[in-house]
């Protein structure tokens, strides 16, 4: 039998990678190696974790995190390198752009491994996010690129991706698999509604993360100025990421919104199915927004996913409050058409049959 090695780092990516592994058992055609890198450690992923999301528990987990990206990145390379050498698998899988994404990829690379990258041709064309330097290299080394839409395939044409000896295939977006396989089981293991005391349609989601507004104290401030103001119109509740509770808590920094812990992936997509909006700096968060018919506003410049502010289902924000206010407003009162087809159907299955054709070819 066949052998893939999947190299997973960060919670999202076990989430997307239990669908695959899913459908993987189905055909029982090829034997998968699920290497965890262990680069987002998390109290949440225990053994409780794995068993509630019906994720198949790794074979190997690396232990390494905490550490700058090029210590982080260059242990990984040489441990999923002995992994690799152990195994002998025929391709590896690996998911999105974190520095695992990248490891694993340069480590297959160096062993002649076929490399299948799936959420293939993204781009923010922000040089400056470590994600971009990550997915553009993975995707340059990679033998088959499984796109989540058209612009991705559009991005790699531009990037002269179609003149190298690589298969392209848009693939449509895994994540949508994975928001209606557990949407229909955080309906009966999600607390956070209760708990918390939220009403249906009448409280917005926030969620803010990332480097790029958490390190600038000037941009982070704005972007709360920002959700303060919503917060007199509707409660603004936030999943408190550590790393923004920290800066919060050094800059004594407070504001009237509803601080919640993080919550785990049930608890999140129940908030997001009864939220009335979604405020966000996540790509993925971005997208599941989109899946459970919740228009978004993006607290960043850019965004990879494009064709939620094209077809008016997103809106980028960035740190400017006054934008945040008069956006959130305006989307709220707007029709969309989410039965819009942005991210294919069927998703796992497509990708499952493209590795087994690439590792029989």
């Amino acid at each position: 039998m066949k052998k893939i090695v999947t190299i997973l780092g960060a919670r999202p990516q076990f989430v997307k990678a239990a669908v695959l592994s899913n459908v993987i058992n189905k055909y029982d055609t090829i034997k998968e190696v699920i290497v965890h890198t262990g680069q987002h450690y998390d109290n949440n992923m225990s053994a409780v974790f794995f068993e509630e999301m019906q994720i198949p528990k790794p074979q190997y987990n690396l232990n390494i995190n905490g550490l700058g990206h090029g210590a982080m990145t260059g242990q990984m390379l040489e441990k999923i390198e002995e992994v690799l050498l152990l195994e002998k698998p025929d391709a590896m899988v690996v998911y999105g752009d974190t520095n695992s994404t990248l490891a694993g990829a340069l480590a297959a690379q160096k062993l002649g491994i076929k490399i299948v990258h799936i959420e293939a041709g993204l781009r923010s064309y922000n040089m400056a996010m470590p994600e971009e330097v990550n997915r553009i290299l993975t995707d340059r080394i990679s033998n088959l690129l499984l796109c989540p839409t058209q612009t991705a395939i559009d991005n790699l044409k531009n990037e002269g991706f179609d003149k190298h000896p690589i298969k392209m295939v848009n693939s449509g977006d895994i994540m949508k698999d994975a928001v209606s396989f557990y949407g229909k089981l955080s309906k009966e293991k999600a607390t956070v509604l209760q708990s918390e005391k939220l009403e249906t349609n009448n409280f917005v989601l926030a969620t803010i993360h990332r480097q790029e507004n958490t390190d600038d104290i000037e941009v982070l401030k704005r972007i709360f100025e920002g959700l303060t103001e919503i917060n007199k119109y509707q409660k603004v509740v936030m999943p408190l990421h550590p790393r923004t509770k920290s800066i919060l808590s050094k800059h004594n920094l407070t504001y009237p919104l509803t601080f919640i812990e993080p919550v785990g992936y049930f608890d999140m997509l129940a908030l997001l199915s009864n939220c009335s909006l979604v405020v966000t700096d996540s790509g993925g968060l971005q997208k599941e927004a989109f899946f459970n018919k919740k228009a978004c506003l993006i607290a960043r410049e850019e965004t990879e996913w494009i064709e939620l502010v094209k077809h008016g289902f997103a809106e980028l924000v960035g740190s400017d409050s006054v934008k945040m206010v008069a956006s959130y407003r305006q989307l709220l009162q707007k029709q969309h058409d989410f039965t819009m087809p942005l991210y294919g159907d069927k998703v796992a299955e497509t990708i499952h049959e493209e590795i087994v054709k690439m590792i029989n070819s």
